[in-house]
């Protein structure tokens, strides 16, 4: 699957997505993440061929499918989706749920693939049920076992855990990658939640305004963001601003590398993640500690430089200190990102 600088409008005629460009590998889980407004489902359902697009080009399986000028019918393009709310048929049961898109095969062949959904899905003892007596996670894996019993060349999901409670949601997750990988299925997965990204996603498109900021893997994504907005999005980040002499950045949290080769007293602004500090508790130290959160694992505490920037550091949840205690900070950071100033104001 391919999308080459592809934009779409609203019926307003105001952009959706403008100009956007990537690319999946056969097989490949591909997560489209950011905030309410930012194009995302237009995306997903421009690749789906629901969304015409106003420039640009989708390709699925080295075919066009869309265009300016062409728009390929949804039901021949061989994309399974699964939405939000699952539209499973409410009088069908299990099985002919899952069939329901088989009705051209033989039923001998119909039977078999939907026994073969029913395994890999774990749906096995639920055939005969309707969608009213399964769980959410049930219904979930029913309405993949439909979306994949047609053997599709891409899977789109669309927010497909927001209904769920956070620990099925979790296990969810964890079943639809074991699933995807086994049968090796290229999919598209929709969300808001930078976590479920990283836990399913090979690579990220992070968006922003209709416009794609970040094409990366996960890890990328985290540790070399590239542009402040991905940096924030994608996991909590403080920016210190520094001055550059002789090739270092100098801070109030200490010296840090040039690494975008700036010119002597250029203005620059180093990102900090909460992991990258530690806190030593010292007395007479010039840093304060102003706030706790216990996020069971760790705590996350907000500390007052001597300026008065604010910055975050995560301990573990045994090491407790209360606001007001005074602090010496550790970096810990093995690498350096750094923006200029016009782009973290952006």
């Amino acid at each position: 699957m391919e999308l080459r600088h592809v934009s779409c409008s609203y019926e307003t005629g105001r952009p959706a997505v403008q100009e956007i460009s990537f690319a999946a590998r056969e097989g490949e889980i591909l997560c489209l993440l950011g905030p309410s407004g930012c194009g995302k489902t237009t995306i997903l359902r421009a690749i789906a061929g629901f969304e015409p697009v106003r420039s640009g080009q989708i390709f699925l399986s080295g075919q066009l499918v869309s265009s300016p000028d062409v728009m390929t019918p949804t039901e021949n393009r061989r994309v399974g989706m699964v939405f939000q709310e699952y539209a499973l048929f409410p009088h069908l049961r299990v099985q002919d749920n899952i069939a329901f898109g088989l009705r051209q095969l033989t039923r001998s062949i119909r039977a078999a693939r939907v026994q073969e959904m029913l395994r890999l899905t774990g749906l096995e003892g639920f055939e005969r049920r309707y969608p009213h007596e399964l769980s959410g996670g049930q219904q979930q894996r029913v309405a993949l076992a439909r979306a994949l019993v047609q053997n599709p060349v891409v899977l789109l999901l669309d927010e497909p855990f927001s209904n769920l409670d956070p620990d099925m949601a979790g296990r969810m997750r964890q079943e639809l990658h074991d699933l995807l990988r086994r049968t090796k299925t290229t999919t598209v997965l929709v969300t808001h939640d930078h976590d479920e990204a990283f836990a399913m996603a090979d690579r990220i498109a992070v968006l922003n305004q209709g416009r794609l900021e970040q094409f990366d893997t996960p890890e990328m994504m985290y540790h070399m963001p590239a542009t402040p907005f991905v940096a924030d999005f994608v996991g909590q980040a403080d920016f210190i601003p520094g001055t550059v002499s002789q090739g270092m950045v100098q801070t109030e949290l200490g010296e840090f590398p040039d690494t975008i080769g700036c010119k002597d007293d250029a203005a620059v602004v180093v990102m900090i993640r909460p992991d990258d500090i530690h806190l030593v508790p010292t007395e007479g130290a010039r840093s304060r500690v102003l706030s706790r959160q216990f996020r069971g694992s760790e705590n996350l505490y907000t500390v007052s430089l001597p300026s008065g920037q604010i910055v975050h550091s995560s301990q573990g949840s045994t090491s407790v200190y209360q606001a007001g205690t005074t602090v010496e900070l550790r970096i810990l950071a093995t690498h350096t990102v750094l923006f200029r100033p016009e782009e973290s104001a952006g």
